[in-house]
């Protein structure tokens, strides 16, 4: 076989990328090492230092992949990102829908009301993932590109967590009920206890207010439950990844 022939036959992952604007880039070893594991995801473009690629010696994915110059990476990425020498850009993996979730649910579900925060949202994810939730819903025209700093912060669990897409969250919430799935809302406002509400609860989705508003009236109006952690007087609320990770184990812990 030519050389010629050869180099058409493997993948040109080195070609310069797009602007990185209008692509969607995943950045980080953990985040990374899951999207190219994960046999859903399409890989449109790898970048990869010569020490990542030693450690990524095991991926099939990344098969005839050539060592790129940290600098090259930097410039690919939006500024600020950390990508310790690693950086795929990447096709959105598909949906799931709310019908076939619920016919199929076996765990908690969980729900986002307007948060906006990457970090946050990441975290969330990764803490979904750690407690065994089903899926997370969110308003479609709302939803975050899985990708980017909310990858990163997600250490890879948007490979493990659907994302699940709805139109209208009091709808969703109305259907939810309909299938036997209760809905508890976080909001510190109310004087019952989550540890209380979930004794009571089979199914549950729980769900979470945005960083600075909390629930919206509507949302809140259709939850089944509306309970709190409780905290100390000193502090007057939690940030919501970290009250959602509390909920997540105090729901597990209950459901286990």
């Amino acid at each position: 076989m030519s050389q010629k022939h050869k180099k058409k036959s493997t993948t040109d992952f080195t070609k310069k990328p797009n602007n990185s604007k209008t692509k969607q880039w995943i950045w980080g070893t953990h985040a990374v090492i899951a999207a190219l594991n994960n046999k859903n995801r399409k890989i449109n473009q790898v970048l990869a230092t010569r020490n990542a690629l030693i450690i990524l010696a095991d991926i099939p994915a990344i098969n005839g992949v050539i060592a790129t110059d940290p600098a090259r990476i930097t410039q690919s990425l939006p500024a600020g990102a950390v990508h310790q020498g690693l950086a795929v850009q990447i096709e959105p993996l598909h949906p799931i829908s709310l019908d076939n979730t619920l016919n199929n649910l076996s765990g908690t579900l969980l729900m986002l009301d307007g948060l906006t925060d990457p970090r946050n949202i990441g975290a969330i994810f990764r803490s979904a993932a750690a407690f065994g939730v089903t899926g997370i819903i969110m308003q479609d025209r709302n939803a975050h590109n899985l990708s980017g700093v909310l990858a990163k912060a997600a250490a890879g669990a948007v490979e493990k967590i659907p994302l699940i897409p709805v139109v209208n969250l009091s709808r969703t919430l109305e259907k939810l009920s309909d299938a036997g799935v209760q809905s508890i809302g976080l909001a510190g406002e109310t004087d019952t206890l989550l540890a209380d509400v979930v004794k009571s609860a089979d199914k549950i989705c729980l769900v979470l207010g945005s960083e600075g508003k909390g629930l919206r009236p509507n949302v809140a109006k259709h939850c089944d439950f509306l309970a709190k952690i409780p905290i100390s007087s000193d502090m007057e609320s939690l940030n919501v990844a970290t009250a959602a990770a509390i909920a997540m184990y105090e729901i597990n812990r209950k459901q286990t």
